[in-house]
């Protein structure tokens, strides 16, 4: 791989990259970035199985030799010796020569049998020479695999005609065949074990050889063959205890995927005959039921149909038969573009070491906007750790790559990671509040610093999903997923994000409906999680958020769903309300309930929030009133005065909405 030498007078200018509309639509500099990583990680891997690939045939075919010299030498034991036969026949010559000479004749010489009629070879010759056997087929089963894997190689690294783009589209198909179908683990894992197996056969096959010669070669031989067996045994099973053992082969790979494979077998062979075990009981208390008409079963039947598990045996969906029919006829389908794009988008962040690269993929992420595709992204484990540990140390491993005086670089490149990481939280769905597949990312954004303040963005630019939201959203997701403490700051980022999506010239890849939803259902998820003894979320700040959500009411952009999640929110919150004042009713319970009731006098006018008001007095009314009707000893300090501020603001309140009511010929709902 050539490189250029850099230039001392003019080095290279590091950007970090903006983010993109498009997946690939930044000059090309993802694209060629990834080309490049592709081309090492295929050439390595190709270089690494060629290399082992030469070396088992050179392995196998001396292997083979030695083997074959030593059958050689056991085959002939299978059948009879001749020698034996011709010295019985020289024997008879001899035994008729005498009869004549003697004139006796009375034995037949020729009456006995020749040995080879009756010979069977021991038992011990047949297992050695079977076992030589043996271990020369699996010598050339390991050579003519190892050919066949060089031809494998030669065509996974073949070039075809065409762009470098349908060449980059095509190299990665042929990279996914080669996971799907375990290329790598059988060249570097099943061929050496056929060659491994071969060799263990092959020894014990020599100690019996030499037994059955002489009991003491044997031994001698014998004991350091044990002592290599038992080393390459004790080797694998280090790799159990400590996964960065160096001692790698193809025994401890099976020993690690054993154990990682059979306890979660067992469960599910245990769970299954439990399953079975129930599907037959209740089989069995039904039949005695309609069979006996044995009513005082009845009980236990519901017991058991409902308490225990789903039946185990069905009948077969149709549809999910005539997918699979369809695909073993057929064949399997092949990837589409955008699936392409976002598997090569994870295979640069989980793979490259390169901060260019890192950027550049970091800032392709943003084009994926589709759910199944963001969920299909953050599936992979090791693209979650990967990207984990990219979103929680941008910053100071940029410092350390670029110097200590490269600041702004680091800040730029923390807050590209932050935000492409709360655009893969907002696109995942409208539930993305309560997505558990995403805490591990919210709480790493919750650790992060490094944030554009809510001040700077009061004029956000047209792509506000890009250039504004998303680097503050560690207010909106941290602290209110996870309560974190400075609040004051994350009421005000909400206020300003929540503006920015009801903005009427806002405009943005993600669907500005969905993604509000999705943040005042986080809000609502806020609300409902926190406890009443909790320090962490007071009442206060409860009421605050809810203002913020008030405001967008203003915005006819609005929909009829957020309005729905908004008046859950009052609902909520007055439920909670009621819920901490039920017991005891402090000065600040009742400060906050009349500092919200003072602001949304502001915050909806008396005509044009007129309808506003009146959810309003439906949603916390009923509680005041409660409140209000309680004993008088669970008001601690300033009883008489906390009650008359009550009465007092609710009832100026339905005076203005008895008002607009007149203006509009609307009834208000109730009154103090």
């Amino acid at each position: 791989m050539s490189a250029q030498a850099p230039n001392p007078v003019a080095p290279p200018v590091f950007e970090i990259p903006r983010p993109v509309d498009e997946f690939g639509q930044d000059g090309g500099k993802f694209y060629r970035c990834y080309d490049a990583l592709a081309e090492e990680i295929d050439e390595d891997m190709v270089r690494g199985l060629k290399e082992q690939l030469d070396g088992m045939l050179i392995f196998a075919g001396l292997f083979a030799g030695v083997n074959t010299a030593f059958l050689a030498l056991t085959l002939p034991l299978l059948s009879a010796d001749t020698a034996d036969d011709i010295s019985a026949l020289l024997a008879q010559n001899n035994a008729i020569l005498i009869q004549v000479l003697t004139g006796r004749n009375d034995t037949d010489p020729t009456a006995a049998p020749l040995p080879s009629a009756g010979f069977s070879p021991s038992r011990d010759i047949f297992a050695i020479n079977a076992l030589f056997s043996l271990s020369l087929a699996f010598a050339i089963i390991s050579s003519f695999l190892a050919v066949l894997g060089r031809q494998w190689l030669v065509y996974y690294r073949k070039r075809s005609g065409g762009g470098p783009e349908k060449q980059r589209w095509e190299q990665l198909k042929r990279f996914l065949g080669a996971e799907r179908w375990r290329l790598e683990p059988i060249l570097d894992d099943v061929l050496p074990s056929f060659l491994q197996i071969g060799l263990i056969i092959f020894c014990v096959s020599l100690i019996l050889y030499l037994r059955h010669l002489s009991p003491a070669i044997s031994v001698i031989v014998g004991i350091p063959m044990y002592i290599g067996l038992a080393f390459f045994i004790g080797s694998a099973l280090c790799t159990v205890w400590d996964k960065c053992c160096p001692f790698q082969s193809p025994l401890s790979h099976v020993l690690v995927w054993s154990a990682r494979t059979i306890p979660p077998v067992l469960r599910a062979i245990i769970e299954w005959l439990r399953r079975m075990v129930s599907s037959l009981t209740r089989r069995l208390l039904i039949w005695i039921y309609f069979s006996t008409r044995a009513h005082f079963l009845e009980r236990w039947l519901r017991v058991v149909i409902f308490g225990l598990g789903e039946e185990i045996h069905g009948r077969a969906d149709e549809s999910s038969f005539r997918h699979w029919w369809r695909v073993w006829i057929h064949g399997r389908a092949e990837e589409t573009s955008k699936s392409l794009q976002v598997i090569a988008l994870q295979r640069a962040i989980c793979t490259s070491d390169d901060p260019e690269t890192l950027l550049h993929a970091t800032a392709n992420i943003f084009a994926i906007t589709d759910v199944s595709q963001l969920k299909h992204l953050w599936s992979d484990p090791s693209f979650q750790d990967r990207f984990i540990e990219q979103v929680r140390h941008a910053y100071s491993r940029m410092l350390q790559l670029r110097g200590q005086n490269q600041v702004n670089i680091a800040t730029a490149s923390q807050r590209l990671y932050s935000a492409a990481a709360a655009h893969m939280i907002l696109s995942s769905g409208s539930d993305w509040g309560v997505n558990w597949r995403f805490g591990k990312l919210i709480q790493v954004l919750g650790e992060t610093s490094v944030l554009i303040p809510a001040s700077q963005t009061p004029n956000p630019p047209t792509n506000w999903i890009q250039h504004g939201p998303p680097f503050t959203l560690r207010r909106l997701l941290y602290g209110y997923l996870l309560l974190d403490n400075t609040r004051e700051d994350a009421i005000e980022t909400l206020g300003t994000t929540l503006n920015m999506l009801v903005a009427p010239g806002a405009t943005g890849p993600l669907d500005r409906n969905a993604l509000l939803i999705g943040a005042l259902r986080c809000v609502n998820q806020s609300m409902l999680k926190s406890t009443i003894d909790s320090d962490d979320f007071d009442l206060a700040h409860k009421f605050s958020l809810l203002q913020a959500c008030e405001r967008v009411l203003r915005s006819p952009q609005l929909s009829r769903a957020a309005q729905q999640v908004i008046q859950n929110i009052r609902i909520e919150l007055s439920k909670y309300w009621l819920q901490r004042c039920s017991g005891r009713v402090l000065p600040s319970d009742v400060e906050a309930l009349m500092r919200y009731i003072a602001d949304i006098r502001t915050i909806h006018p008396t005509e044009s929030g007129h309808h506003e008001r009146i959810d309003i007095l439906w949603a916390f009314g009923p509680s005041a009133r409660q409140v209000l009707s309680s004993d008088p000893d669970n008001w601690l300090w300033e009883a008489a005065v906390n009650r008359f501020r009550i009465v007092k603001s609710f009832n100026e309140f339905v005076q203005e909405v008895d008002q607009g009511s007149r203006l509009m010929e609307v009834r208000p709902p109730l009154h103090f």
